[in-house]
């Protein structure tokens, strides 16, 4: 396929994510990805859980999917993955779905480093569900549950997967496309467990509590307060900012 666009099911649009979510940015991402890699539609499979995120390839990428319970689309992925080796095994989930649910899930694909890719739509909050902090919810941040501001500190989960023994890891904004496309297309390509933190915008949920409703204001927020750990030299420097780049 030689348009991206050619990856998406229009005949489901408008799509079901609330104005300025950043999820759409992420599924242009992945479809981008696949078309400069090549790729042919019977080549790749799907595996999501349930959340704003799952949305992103069951319906709208036109490519086998399985739309699985919360928090099992690693496990599940696994399964695919041994009955199929041959086909190139893609995982979209969010963070409370990937993180929190499905965290044992996560360490361990990661442990085993199985061939999977997985893509993490990271929006800070379980968006679906009204708003709620999820594990990588800023510490200090308003949600439904932390009215007064969160207590815990949030997980740095590209650490942790790559400390667990992940082949490729990255992270980025919906902010950085071009970076974004290239860490999917890294992602893909590099043998054994690979991992993408896709840092997403919530205007409907998190960003009125936080940063901004304004779509256009909440992407530039994300493009100002990112830093790339490779320019990083004190940690006072990362204090309060998002760390972008491959881990």
């Amino acid at each position: 396929m030689k348009n991206y666009m050619d990856w998406i099911r229009t005949d489901y649009f408008p799509t079901a994510f609330c104005a300025g979510c950043g999820h759409g940015i992420i599924l242009k991402a992945i479809a981008k990805a696949l078309t400069e890699l090549e790729f042919k539609r019977e080549e790749v499979v799907f595996v999501s859980g349930i959340g704003c995120s799952g949305w992103i390839p069951s319906p709208y990428i036109k490519a086998d999917s399985i739309h699985t319970t919360h928090g099992r689309a690693l496990a599940f992925a696994t399964g695919v993955k041994l009955a199929r080796p041959d086909l190139t095994v893609i995982v979209v989930g969010g963070d409370g779905d990937i993180a929190s649910i499905g965290g044992n899930h996560l360490i361990h694909a990661a442990r085993r480093n199985i061939d999977i890719t997985c893509i993490m739509a990271d929006n800070n909050n379980y968006g679906m569900t009204g708003g709620q902090y999820s594990p990588t919810t800023p510490q200090g941040a308003k949600t439904t549950t932390s009215r007064k501001g969160h207590v815990e500190p949030p997980f740095d989960v590209a650490y942790m997967v790559k400390a667990a023994g992940a082949s490729y890891v990255a992270r980025y904004t919906v902010a950085h496309f071009p970076q974004l496309v290239n860490a999917i297309k890294k992602a893909i390509t590099t043998p054994g467990f690979s991992f993408v933190q896709a840092i997403s915008s919530c205007p409907t949920h998190f960003g009125r509590r936080n940063i901004s409703q304004d779509p256009y204001e909440y992407l530039d927020y994300l493009k100002k307060n990112s830093v790339n750990i490779k320019n990083v030299k004190e940690t006072d420097e990362i204090r309060n900012k998002i760390t972008i780049g491959e881990f």
